[in-house]
């Protein structure tokens, strides 16, 4: 089958089922059938990506706007981690929130602009130049608010207003860029090493602008990853939306951020044009502040999804330094990131959720013994904490081994050793705030009420999503060979 054909089914179907569910969801009373169409709209698109993943290669225009202006997709390495990342784990956020939602008002909105914000990240995968990023980084925005607006309380409106407000002012930083290289023709595909620096001298932009670009570019998109100083939305956001809409929006919204910057720097400008530059320098300090700033907020932080929100500003940046360091090493190891943390944080979301919705608990200090009613639920939360801090076999220790690897053979003088320091006083804190929640869970001490313990685990609509995740940062911790052969080749690819 044509490959722009599968990416338009595959798009097409959860954004036409989305707008059904929204305008048409009173002639449909069954809840049951409802869930299971939706189910099957999430399995039969997440099929299809990755049956256009396994075609090979591809690069197609779809659509003219202007005669300089096109609607182009791609089907690469980078499609095939961001595009199999992002349908896997909303399948599975969707599974989990038909019984989350089940009590909840305005449940057929909910998954309305669910399902169509799966179709436009799907198209934002496989973006094949800077208008189609452009034009669906900003429809992923449109479409992901009214999942931190549902329940519509003055907080929630507060927090979609803020996370709208970050994001486009994030995007319009970028939008500087894309301006100034369609500018000076650099309105093609994606090339890997960089459209710049293939141009070589065709290029007429000068290297002052070059770069002034590029930085805001990484700063703008850089906001959709919880980069400082754009990173205050994800507090304020995680806490108010659906605990299923927080995992995505951490899984998930947040890789889109680095995707962007990817093919910024790996495929516009090019990582040779920036290495050794204020730009690379600039870049990897703002990671290094937000890596630690995260990871001490969420230690301070005594509301549980909060904690996890800035968890997620911390750890989205240890993919944005591997990135920075443009080596093969560090690369493979941000792209490991991505994959592992999206496993790990949608567990920690959905854990988050589970607690609330069986006991309406909110705050750390509230789950003393939480373990002794949830067990199954928190041995997901602590090896998946495991995971987060990069204890080994699991799966965040291989990332952050090729991270630190990577960061110590850059020679990049003070840097080279000094990102590894605030990554292992990152991994401390991970420890300080994750851990103590599993201590106090399993072992609330002797005057805890045992006679009058009552089991709470949540039904398998929630267990399943929760379990298949935890395995996952388990299992490519323990099995990592395949995957890293893969991400090193991509990684060596784009270098």
């Amino acid at each position: 089958m044509n490959p722009a054909i599968v990416l338009a089914i595959a798009a097409a179907l959860p954004v036409v089922a989305g707008l059904l569910l929204l305008f048409c969801s009173g002639r449909m009373k069954n809840r049951t059938v409802k869930c299971l169409l939706v189910g099957l709209v999430l399995v039969c698109s997440a099929a299809l990506v990755l049956r256009l993943e396994l075609m090979g290669d591809q690069q197609f225009f779809v659509w003219d706007m202007t005669t300089t202006l096109h609607i182009a997709f791609v089907v690469d390495n980078m499609t095939r981690i961001f595009g199999i990342v992002t349908v896997v784990a909303w399948t599975l956020g969707g599974i989990y929130a038909f019984e989350y939602m089940k009590h909840e008002e305005n449940e057929d909105r909910y998954f309305g602009f669910y399902l169509i914000a799966m179709g436009v990240l799907i198209c934002l995968a496989h973006a094949g130049n800077l208008i189609t990023l452009y034009l669906f980084f900003e429809m992923m925005t449109l479409t992901t608010l009214p999942m931190v607006l549902h329940s519509m309380k003055h907080e929630a409106i507060m927090a979609g207003l803020k996370y709208m407000f970050y994001s486009v002012a994030g995007a319009f930083c970028a939008l500087f860029g894309i301006f100034y290289f369609y500018n000076h023709t650099v309105g093609s595909f994606f090339r890997a090493g960089g459209v710049i620096t293939e141009m070589g001298e065709k290029y007429s932009g000068t290297p002052a602008m070059t770069l002034l670009a590029a930085l805001l570019m990484i700063i703008g998109f850089g906001a959709k990853a919880g980069m400082f100083p754009l990173h205050g939305w994800l507090p304020t956001a995680h806490p108010v939306a659906p605990a299923p809409a927080s995992a995505v929006l951490s899984g998930v919204i947040t890789k889109f951020g680095v995707l962007s910057v990817i093919r910024i720097v790996y495929y516009t400008v090019g990582p040779d044009y920036i290495r050794g530059t204020y730009v690379q320098y600039a870049w990897m300090i703002l990671s290094l502040i937000t890596v630690f700033m995260g990871s001490m907020m969420a230690y301070r932080e005594k509301v549980l999804k909060k904690r996890m929100a800035y968890s997620t500003v911390s750890q989205v940046s240890y993919i944005m330094f591997g990135l920075s360091v443009l080596n093969v090493q560090a690369l493979t190891g941000a792209l490991a990131h991505v994959i592992f943390h999206s496993a790990v944080k949608n567990t920690l979301f959905l854990v988050a959720g589970a607690i609330i919705y069986k006991t309406g608990r909110t705050r750390v200090e509230q789950l003393r013994g939480i373990g002794k009613e949830m067990p199954i639920t928190m041995w997901c939360f602590t090896l998946v904490s495991v995971a987060l801090i990069g204890i080994p076999p699991t799966s965040g220790f291989i990332s952050k081994w090729y991270l630190a690897t990577g960061s110590l053979e850059s020679g990049m003088g003070i840097l080279s050793w000094f990102g590894p320091v605030v990554l292992l006083l990152s991994a401390m804190l991970t420890a300080g705030y994750l851990l103590s929640i599993t201590i106090k869970g399993f072992f609330p001490g002797n005057d805890y009420d045992y006679q009058g313990l009552v089991k709470k685990e949540p039904n398998l609509l929630m267990l399943v999503p929760m379990i298949l995740f935890t395995i996952a940062a388990v299992g490519f911790g323990m099995f990592p060979t395949a995957l890293i052969n893969f991400l090193q080749t991509a990684a060596a690819g784009i270098l």
